[in-house]
């Protein structure tokens, strides 16, 4: 139990930092629920942390219902995730480096956090739940299904904010995954 809880905290952290120093000042758009989160900061002005707990709502609401064990394993994640995010935003005011280093550096420290979180057993955002769930439901590689939902989010991204770069968020998601991936195929 201390090692998942100490596990949720340092990752949140260093998802923290990677968004709102990396992410967030260069108008580059991660993937799944986050990437949403970071839309709306972008296109509404609201908090990404609390934006994101509320696009998480539905998926662990139905979770509760079909998926129990992925509830369980993810609710403290999101919600530490989301309030780290929140409470790291002054980050952003910081003297941030040129986009390809951010890019580069943001999606390390993204996949740093998930990777931490996830070899806890824990998830740190509702797109890999959905992609997890829709997975389940239809025999489907729950790579690809991230991959998709993440493109998708991009896309969005892309469409709605002028000054979002889709080549450089792509970087930063592709760093994201190697990274993440990296981590739990060592340390598993």
């Amino acid at each position: 139990m201390l090692r998942k809880i100490v596990s949720v905290v340092i990752g949140s952290i260093l998802i923290a930092i990677g968004i709102n120093y990396f992410v967030m000042p260069n108008h580059l758009v991660d993937g799944g629920i986050i990437g949403l989160g970071l839309i709306t900061n972008y296109t509404l002005n609201l908090q990404p942390g609390l934006t994101i707990i509320v696009f998480n709502l539905p998926l662990y609401i139905y979770a509760w219902f079909h998926f129990r064990s992925y509830f369980y394993n993810g609710l403290h994640g999101v919600l530490a995730s989301a309030f780290f995010i929140d409470y790291f935003h002054p980050l952003m005011t910081l003297h941030t480096p040129p986009i390809l280093i951010s890019a580069i550096t943001g999606g390390f420290m993204l996949g740093c956090g998930i990777g931490v979180m996830l070899l806890a057993k824990v998830s740190a955002g509702g797109g890999d739940l959905l992609a997890l769930m829709l997975s389940n439901i239809f025999r489907l590689n729950v790579g690809l299904i991230i991959l998709a939902i993440d493109g998708l989010v991009i896309l969005l991204g892309w469409l709605v904010i002028q000054e979002t770069t889709l080549i450089y968020s792509g970087l930063m998601i592709g760093m994201t995954g190697l990274t993440t991936f990296t981590i739990t195929k060592t340390f598993t």
